[in-house]
C-alpha cells in the first residue's frame, strides 16, 4: 500500500510540471472498501487509467493487486505509453519504449 502512494504521489508531481491552457476532458472514479478505480484524460493528450482490489482480505496474505496505464506526450512531441501491474511481486511496467530485461 506504501508503494501505491508513494508511486501515485511522484505521478502526481510530474504531472504538476507547467503547462499551457490544459483542462480536464474526462475524470471518472470509484472507490469502495475493497477496490477502487479511477480515469482521466486532459486536453493536452495526457491520460491515465488504474483499478486495484484488495486480494486475500482478512488474512495474513492480504495484498493490494494494481493494474493501469498512463501516457503523455514528451518536449520531443512523442507519445509515451506506460502499462503496469503492482502486486505482491512488485511493481511491473511495460512500454515500447522501457528496455526489457533479458531472459534467464
Amino acid at each position: 500500500m506504501k508503494f501505491l502512494i508513494v508511486f501515485v504521489a511522484l505521478f502526481a508531481v510530474a504531472l504538476a510540471a507547467p503547462a499551457n491552457d490544459v483542462t480536464i476532458v474526462r475524470s471518472e472514479s470509484d472507490v469502495g472498501p475493497e477496490n477502487f478505480s479511477y480515469a482521466y484524460e486532459t486536453s493536452d493528450g495526457t491520460s491515465a487509467k488504474q483499478s486495484g482490489l484488495l486480494k486475500n482480505v482478512g488474512t495474513e496474505q492480504e495484498a493490494l493487486a494494481v493494474q493501469g496505464s498512463f501516457k503523455f506526450v514528451a518536449d520531443d512531441g512523442v507519445t509515451y505509453e506506460i502499462t503496469y501491474v503492482a502486486d505482491e511481486n512488485g511493481f511491473q511496467p511495460s512500454g515500447a519504449h522501457l528496455p526489457v530485461a533479458p531472459e534467464v
